[in-house]
């Protein structure tokens, strides 16, 4: 017992900490302080090319967001018509309803009054308005910029190229197609496209092809996990035919198909994939859950695959209220981890079924005591790897 006791200090869990969320924090801290043994981080290899497409950084993590443009940040039932760069063609060809529309111009829903429009460098760019205020409140500058286009959608669109344009990543979550259709060859012509427009950018991007597809909700254009496979590597061919050496594979299904759902599956195998990612929200259905415990399962399955882990979607419910920038604190310490190498945070409330839907806002706008914590987080040198300039922020 005193050994336990002198570990989960160690770990800096506070006392009266779940059981459950003590060990998978005990677990990160004996990982992150030892090289090798049951738990240790992996040797991380990727198939990416270095120099032209995006890489782990050596030490830390990348630090990203989603930032929705004005009108693309609220609760479902609160948006109306299609939002500038939403998805296109029939949910069967396309990510959940549920999921990110797309990223337009303008300012976040909710997050800026118009006399409070950013100013300085990029904030004049199609689309990055938003970000730069984001950016402003957290007191540096993005590593990833999240960007989501729909299957059939034009790509790169305004906000792609101004990211492009500057020394920030983007991530591209393109949503996935009719998984059987893409191995029959229907959708070649599709895909080429793509690969091309990614290729004619020059610059290093990340792409994450057919998010949490062990979702139940995508069953309809997945089909299976077999179906899934065959699909993803007839659009790696694809890719390696056209020469597109600037991308970097993101796999990424959600942490809770580890539990509950068979999302391990769903692999395509170390050597077809460049990262290994989850979707890591706590979950609408907890009144409180911290991040070590919603990724426990992700990450015990992720120290048997040698690569580099993102968490593509990551944030705390408005729902925690006065806990929310302890939570925040509490996950800065759990994705200290030295497979860890990029974080993307979810500031958007477009999950949420109504205005009242707390459990799934995730937005930090208007929350100084959130805003304060993730900034923390984004400002700590395991998350600025690049050694960005840090302001106060605000």
């Amino acid at each position: 017992m005193v050994k336990a006791r002198s570990r989960t200090a160690r770990a800096g869990v506070p006392p009266g900490a779940p059981i459950l969320a003590v060990a998978a924090l005990v677990a990160v801290a004996a990982a992150a302080g030892c090289g090798s043994g049951a738990g240790a981080a992996p040797k991380i290899t990727t198939t990416a090319r270095a120099g032209v497409a995006p890489t782990p950084p050596a030490k830390g993590a990348y630090f990203g967001a989603w930032v929705p443009a004005e009108g693309e940040g609220g609760p479902a039932s609160s948006r109306s018509g299609s939002p500038s760069g939403s998805p296109s063609g029939s949910p069967s060809e396309d990510d959940e309803p549920e999921g990110p529309s797309g990223s337009g111009s303008g300012s976040p829903s909710g997050t800026r009054s118009p006399s409070a429009k950013p100013t300085g460098k990029d904030a004049d760019k199609p689309g990055m308005g938003p970000i730069v205020g984001f950016e402003r409140d957290l007191g540096r500058q993005l590593d990833i910029v999240q960007s989501y286009r729909g299957w059939k959608s034009p790509f790169p669109a305004d906000i792609d190229t101004s990211v492009l344009g500057g020394n920030r990543y983007l991530l591209l979550s393109w949503g996935g197609g009719d998984t059987k259709e893409i191995v029959k060859g229907t959708q070649d012509d599709l895909i080429r496209t793509r690969a091309r427009a990614i290729k004619a950018t020059g610059k290093p991007i990340f792409l994450r092809w057919s998010r949490d597809m062990d979702k139940s909700s995508s069953d309809k254009r997945v089909h299976s996990a077999a179906d899934f496979i065959a699909a993803w590597k007839h659009m790696r061919a694809i890719f390696k035919r056209e020469k597109v050496d600037n991308v970097a594979w993101v796999w990424c299904p959600t942490a809770r198909g580890f539990g509950s759902g068979n999302a391990g599956s769903f692999y395509p195998g170390d050597d077809e994939v460049d990262w290994i990612c989850a979707d890591a929200q706590p979950g609408g259905d907890y009144d409180y859950r911290d991040l070590s415990e919603a990724v426990k399962l992700f990450m015990h399955w992720a120290r048997d695959r040698p690569k580099p882990i993102m968490f593509a979607e990551f944030g705390v419910p408005k729902s925690y209220g006065e806990r929310r920038a302890a939570w925040l604190r509490e996950a800065a310490k759990a994705m200290q981890d030295p497979q860890v190498k990029a974080v993307v945070y979810f500031n958007s409330d477009e999950q949420a079924e109504d205005p009242r839907d707390d459990r799934r806002s995730f937005s930090v706008a208007g929350d100084k005591r959130a805003v304060s914590a993730l900034r923390e987080l984004a400002t700590t040198p395991y998350f600025n790897p690049r050694n960005l300039p840090v302001t106060s922020g605000g």
